[in-house]
Order: C-alpha cells, then sequence, then structure tokens
C-alpha cells in the first residue's frame, strides 16, 4: 500500500478510504477545493489525517498565484474554505495555524516562489511529524497491553487516520511486536462501517489476529470476560480530558466502566484543545442523513424516515483510564497531568 497521503509532483495523492475494502484507489487533488471536497465526502478522514491534508491543502492554494499585492486575500479565502470542512477534528485546526503562522512570516516578501516553498516545507515537516509521533505513541502504549489480552477498538485510529502507523492501532502495532499472542476484537463502528471496512483491512494485511463484532456485541463480550482493554482514538480532547470521537465510544467507555475494563485514548498532543475547559465546548458535526439511512448504496430504511446523525460523542474524562501521547502517558486528574505534560516540551 502507498502512504495514506502524500505529495507528489503538485498534486496531493490520497487513498479514497470509502472504496475499501473492496478496491484500493487513489485520488488525486490539484486544487485546494479538491482537498476540501475530499475532507468533506470522506475520502480522507481521522483527525491527523486531515490535518496533513488540510496543510497540502493550502499549499495547493498558493500555487499559481499572480506575484501582486492580493496575497493576504486570497490567502484567507483559501484558509476558510478548508476550515470550514469539518468542525470537530482539532488537527485539522492546529495544522492550519501552522500554516497561517509560516505565511505570516512571509507574506511580506518579494519572493513569491519562496513563499510556496516555505509552505510546502511545513505541510511536509507536518506529515513527517505526525508519523514519528505516532510511533512514540506506540512505545509508549505497548506497556499497557500484556501478552494472551484482547484489545477492543470503536471506528479506525491506525495508518489510514493518521500519517502512517496510527494512534490506537500504533499502539496495537508495537504491542503485537512484542505480544504476538494478543487479539483485537474491531466494532464494525456503524454507520460507515470504519472499524469494519478500515480497521480489520488494516490489521489483516500486516497479520495481526483480529476479529469483526457489531457494536451491540462489546458489552456481551465484555460480561463474559472477552475483553482486557478498550484502546480508542480521539479527535478533540478538552484540557480536563474530556473526548470527542466517533459516535458510540462513549457507550463503549460506560460499558468498560461498568465492567472494570481499562479505557485508554492513544491520541498525539495536537489533538488536546487547552483553550476548552470541557467536553460540552467541543463542536459535535451532524452528517447527511443517507449514511444512516443506507449501508454504502443500498437503502436499509425508508427514504423518508427522519434520521440524527452526529459524527461524534464525548466521553467524559471519569470514564478514561490515561491517554497516551507522544510525550508520555497521563493519569487523572487530566487538567493537572495534561498541562503538566505540555510545560514539559
Amino acid at each position: 500500500m502507498r502512504p495514506t497521503i502524500e505529495w507528489r509532483q503538485d498534486r496531493v495523492i490520497m487513498i479514497d478510504q470509502r472504496k475499501l475494502p473492496g478496491e484500493e484507489v487513489y485520488v488525486e487533488c490539484a486544487d485546494h477545493e479538491q482537498v476540501a471536497q475530499a475532507i468533506e465526502t470522506m475520502v480522507i478522514r481521522g483527525a491527523p489525517a486531515i490535518g496533513v491534508a488540510a496543510a497540502y491543502g493550502i499549499v495547493l492554494g498558493v500555487m499559481g498565484w499572480p506575484d501582486d499585492s492580493q496575497r493576504e486575500e486570497r490567502f484567507v479565502r483559501v484558509y476558510r474554505r478548508l476550515e470550514e470542512t469539518r468542525p470537530t477534528a482539532r488537527n485539522l485546526f492546529w495544522a492550519l495555524e501552522q500554516m497561517r503562522d509560516v505565511f505570516a512570516a512571509n507574506r511580506t516578501s518579494s519572493d513569491l516562489a519562496g513563499l510556496q516553498r516555505a509552505l510546502l516545507d511545513r505541510a511536509q515537516a507536518i506529515e513527517q511529524e505526525d508519523l514519528e509521533m505516532c510511533r512514540r505513541i506506540g512505545g509508549w502504549g505497548k506497556a499497557l497491553v500484556q501478552g494472551g489480552q484482547t484489545i477492543l477498538t470503536h471506528c479506525n485510529a491506525g495508518g489510514l487516520a493518521t500519517a502512517g502507523y496510527g494512534t490506537a492501532l500504533g499502539v496495537v502495532r508495537a504491542a503485537f511486536a512484542e505480544h504476538p499472542d494478543i487479539l483485537v476484537y474491531a466494532d464494525e463502528t456503524r454507520p460507515l462501517l470504519q472499524g469494519a471496512r478500515l480497521t480489520c483491512w488494516e490489521l489483516e494485511r500486516d497479520g495481526i489476529p483480529v476479529v469483526l463484532i457489531t457494536d451491540n456485541m462489546a458489552g456481551h463480550l465484555m460480561q463474559k470476560n472477552e475483553i482486557s482493554l478498550v484502546l480508542t482514538g480521539a479527535d478533540r480532547i478538552a484540557r480536563n480530558g474530556d473526548t470527542a470521537n466517533k459516535i458510540g465510544t462513549y457507550a463503549v467507555a460506560v460499558l468498560a466502566r461498568e465492567n472494570g475494563i481499562p479505557f485508554y485514548v492513544a491520541a498525539p498532543m495536537n489533538t488536546i484543545d487547552f483553550s476548552l475547559t470541557g467536553g460540552d465546548q467541543i463542536p459535535i458535526e451532524e452528517r447527511h442523513p443517507d449514511e444512516v439511512r443506507k449501508v454504502g448504496d443500498c437503502l436499509i430504511a425508508p427514504p423518508q424516515v427522519r434520521v440524527r446523525n452526529p459524527a461524534f460523542d464525548v466521553t467524559p474524562a471519569r470514564f478514561v483510564t490515561a491517554i497516551i501521547t507522544e510525550r508520555g502517558i497521563v493519569y487523572p486528574p487530566f487538567e493537572d497531568s495534561l498541562e503538566a505534560l505540555r510545560r514539559s516540551s
């Protein structure tokens, strides 16, 4: 498999995650509008991955500019278009802010090509940094997994959701290298089945044992002592440890608490939004009703039935056993431990 996302010959190339596992198809984006549409339509998804995509979208947005005095206005239009694609994932906004800082430092330069090079350099650095952060998350998190254990995952927090390797699946990969007898249970993750389509696809390709279950089977398996720990990613974490992740994560966390099972969140520091005091301030995206009415192209409900389709929910910090970052593992109270970790950089 080629990388999830890459810059090649003035194009952004990304695997079309809507087509998996049936087809391995790659999409080429030649301008920032195509990148924005790819993010909106879930060609690419996963908080770190869409952050990388947005950074490259900025680069495409400044390519071909005339060398005139309208740079500021043009940049704002490109920035805002990418900013409005999806509201929940903190990594998207973090990456755009990084690109905005580079633009601000170079906007008065008479060398337009130099500005474009500086933006491309930063976007490529964001991609590489994400890959390195995921490997460090895996390095820290593997200590939480013992041989013979079973891990429940929800949604996809693997290489497809990042620049490569993954957050939650990064921990799984690192743990599997030392404990090849671990087993992963993957929730299917309705409505778009990222667990069934993407997590199972990734793990099978890596030779990591995986069992697919429907979302409503998790509680039964926990009750039967068949789950050792839960491991998820995150799209945004408030400074108190409240965590937004794929819809259904909150229910899994409650079930884990009821059954005395550790619930771990794996995410890089740029997923943590220190400006938010709690999870009630995290914006929750509502997506198109047809994602619930259909599975793929197959209608499974009356075509006009009313639908609610929040893409994420918030797991309160009291249900989170620990948060695994590239800088280390932190435990409650998260408002203190996360702030200490930030100050340690």
